[in-house]
């Protein structure tokens, strides 16, 4: 089991990342547990057979989803000249508050472009709480062609399950989805627990989450495996019946009733609901469908890890809130998935016909 844990392991330098001699590595973590920041020390260790510019580093949980990294881990992934001018002219507090205005977002990609030879070539993103929808992630992708792997709630335990597909069939696999997916304009998406849901495409690009991150300033999770998008805002309708909480199964079913493109109503008798109406009383953004996804990894299999169980062949996840890093246009320190298993999608072309990508589960 060790020698297949470290294989995976090196694979992810090798494979996924292809990290060369001599590149600049960030591996960071949250300290919201001891799994957390014993799997960063162990790809850290790992990292070092091909790299010996590889770092890693810690900091306190920010608490949720989405919410920018703290300034330190700034200053290590972009360099030292771009933390000194951005806290210089106080561009930290409005870019981690996600309250930057336009002229300040420039600024701030102005002083990274001038810099950006000083940022890492590789981060590997092991903090609890995910950075994939922040504008550290973007900027880093955007303008400093960083490769960049988020791996969020990630545990030893997907080394020998997720991160051992075959990943060269995986990324036919979903190159085949996304075809399929960009060919429509609505989706529609139902399921035996109560589901039903209708949203557009129009106009946006389904992207893959394939786990090569080979080349400059691609971004993908790890574990790997999805098709994604964000839904026109607006579009969404229907509802969405959750059994599943990001870490957990629910006790009892929770009802989100969406309209307008955002969740109107939740009904249920779950501990949970606090949780929700307590993110959607602090900012009406996180009402959003945000984003429409379907999983594409074999070898993915527990429902209890969000970052896994989104990656399940066939199952499809259903996000709220934050949507503004792939292609979307709302933007707020929130972002949460939820899985919905054995689904049936139909696709909605332009011409009016239907064709079914997934029925209960399956392509």
């Amino acid at each position: 089991m060790e020698n297949k844990t470290k294989k995976a392991v090196r694979n992810i330098f090798k494979i996924n990342l292809g990290v060369k001699k001599g590149e600049k590595v960030l591996v960071f973590s949250d300290q919201y547990n001891k799994t957390t920041e014993k799997t960063g020390k162990l790809i850290t260790e790992e990292g070092k057979r091909f790299t010996s510019n590889i770092k890693y580093i810690k900091f306190k949980p920010t608490g949720c989803h989405g919410i920018e990294p703290p300034e330190k881990i700034w200053e290590e992934a972009f360099g030292k000249q771009v933390y000194v001018k951005l806290k210089e002219k106080k561009l930290f507090k409005p870019i981690l508050e996600k309250k930057i205005t336009e002229r300040q977002l420039k600024t701030i990609e102005t002083i990274i472009r001038r810099h950006r030879s000083e940022a890492a070539d590789v981060v590997i993103a092991m903090s609890y709480y995910s950075t994939s929808h922040t504008r550290f992630r973007d900027l880093l992708n955007r303008l400093c062609s960083v490769r960049y792997a988020s791996m969020p709630l990630f545990d030893e335990d997907m080394l020998t399950g997720p991160m051992i597909v075959n990943w060269q069939k995986m990324l036919e696999r979903t190159k085949k989805i996304a075809k399929r997916v960009n060919s429509c304009e609505y989706i529609n998406i139902e399921s035996d627990n109560g589901t039903s849901i209708l949203l557009s495409k129009r106009g946006r690009e389904a992207k893959m989450d394939t786990g090569i991150i080979t080349g400059p300033g691609q971004f993908s999770n790890l574990p790997a495996g999805e098709v994604y998008l964000a839904p026109v805002e607006g579009s969404a309708r229907g509802r969405l019946v959750l059994e599943w909480a990001p870490t957990r199964k629910l006790k009892r079913p929770v009802i989100l009733h969406i309209d307008k493109g955002e969740v109107i109503e939740i009904e249920g008798k779950e501990k949970y609901i606090a949780y929700l109406e307590e993110k959607f009383s602090e900012n009406k953004d996180n009402r959003n469908i945000a984003e429409l996804g379907i999983g594409t990894n074999d070898k993915a299999s527990r429902p209890e890890n969000i970052l896994e169980s989104e990656k399940i062949l066939g199952t499809v996840h259903i996000a709220l809130g934050d949507n503004s890093s792939f292609g979307g246009k709302v933007r707020t320190s929130f972002h949460q998935d939820f899985v919905l298993f054995k689904p049936t999608i139909t696709l909605i072309y332009k011409s009016g016909v239907k064709r079914k990508l997934l029925k209960e589960g399956r392509l």
